[in-house]
This record gives structure tokens, sequence and C-alpha cells, in this order.
């Protein structure tokens, strides 16, 4: 097991040895919690591993127990090239900066080829969008390509706020190549069915065996057991003023 202390902050612990020029996947607690339905269903059907933890004395003495066994919230799972990042509790606010600059740390340590964070944008008339549309940001000329060469549509103009913010400009500033999906969503509703929107739109870019059909079959089951932590996540939107992704801006420069 091998500590690398990013910072004063954020400790990322490997159990495993993480392979390069990986793709990792982030799935964290935001609008919908669409990121986090996503990566689980991942996680859960590829069967994937722990490769790596964060620990830190910013988020609460929080331990999840699976088996009997206590684990961090915040992991990251592995199978083969693929890296996925997952927290199982609301992110505090004030922790999110300190979080995201130390995993886009470990990533350029670890040569990750491209990052891909999974989320929503709120949408106020969801109720009556019966397929949700992926739209897409990149950190980078080679991500938006990637994004025009799959035919994903392009967030020309707006604001973008918490983890997908984050994480775009920390890998812009050392030229990752990172890639945010984000769906139609409920805003402080779980959200399965545009989960499962960004899982077919991952696959367009990264290949995940993912069978999107169980999670829709089981969007009721998945709203229950996802509302605690979306009551919770939706007090932290609120201290990062997440409603401000409703705003355009008031001027454009190219």
């Amino acid at each position: 097991m091998c500590e690398r202390k990013l910072s004063e902050a954020v400790r990322i612990v490997e159990r495993r040895e993480i392979p390069a020029n990986a793709k990792m996947i982030h799935g964290l607690p935001d609008v919908g919690l669409v990121g986090v339905i996503a990566v689980s269903q991942i996680i859960s059907q590829l069967k994937m591993v722990e490769v790596a933890y964060l620990d830190s004395d910013l988020i609460p003495p929080i331990i999840v127990l699976h088996n009997g066994l206590p684990h961090s919230p915040i992991r990251i799972f592995g199978q083969d090239d693929l890296l996925v990042l997952i927290s199982e509790i609301a992110i505090p606010a004030g922790f999110l900066q300190p979080l995201m600059r130390a995993i886009v740390d470990w990533m350029d340590e670890k040569g990750v080829e491209t990052a891909i964070s999974l989320g929503g944008i709120a949408t106020p008339n969801r109720q009556n969008i019966e397929s949700p549309k992926v739209f897409g940001a990149g950190s980078n000329e080679l991500s938006l390509k990637i994004l025009r060469e799959k035919e994903i549509n392009i967030m020309k103009r707006g604001f973008l706020v918490g983890s997908q913010a984050l994480i775009l400009h920390y890998c812009a500033e050392k030229d990752i190549t990172a890639i945010a999906l984000l769906a139609q969503s409920f805003y402080n509703y779980p959200d399965p069915e545009a989960a499962a929107a960004v899982i077919s739109a991952l696959n367009q870019i990264v290949k995940v065996p993912v069978n999107v059909s169980e999670l829709l079959e089981k969007g009721e089951e998945v709203r229950l057991r996802m509302r605690d932590i979306m009551r919770r996540t939706q007090s932290e939107l609120v201290r990062m003023r997440k409603s401000q992704e409703y705003d355009i801006p008031h001027y454009y420069v190219a």
C-alpha cells in the first residue's frame, strides 16, 4: 500500500498498482445524483475492485461499512485501464477544491490519458422530457474534437458550478484531456434515466459494457436508495451556489 500525500489537505492511498495511460471516469454527488448513479452501475456490472481511496481531515469522520469492513466513502475503482472515482457521501462545498486539485495532480502523476466527468444539468421542465439529452464540455481542443466526432452536443455558453467546473479548470491548467458529460436532469431528485443517458453517451467515447436497461427497470428502487444522499447533497449545492448554472453570461469573449 502506497500513500501519496499530494497536499496537506488530501491524501490518496493506493491499494493496487495503477496502470499508465488509463481513462478515468468521475461520478460525484451533484444535480440529480446523475454521476453517482451512473458510476455505481458501472462499478457493479463490471465488478471493479478498489484500487485507491481518499483520506482527509476536511471531510466528516465517516466510514462506509461493506460486508462488515470499513472503507473510505471516497474511493477509486479499477479494471484494466479504466478507473472510476465515486463518493458515497455528499461532499462538503468547502472540500471540493482541495479534493479536485488532489485528484487532478494524482491523474497527472499517474499519466491518466483522459478524464470523463459524468453529471447532470438541472432542467426546469425535466418531468416533460422522456429521453434526456446529453451535453458536453471539454478542457482543451482535443476534448472538443472528440465530442464533435461522437456528435455529442457541445455546451458553447453558460456556467458550470461544482466538481465538473473544477475538473475542467484544473485539467486545462495541466493540458489533460477532460470531458464533462451532462444529462438533462432533475435538480434535487435522483434521476436514473439521466444516468442511463450519460452512460450511453460515455459508451460513444469509451466502450463500457454496461446494460442501462437494468438501471431503467430499477429506477424507483434507485430513487429510494439515493434519497438520503440527495437530501444532503442538496444542502451542499445551495452552499456552492449551484443555481447559478441557470444564468446566462452577460457578455461573450472569444
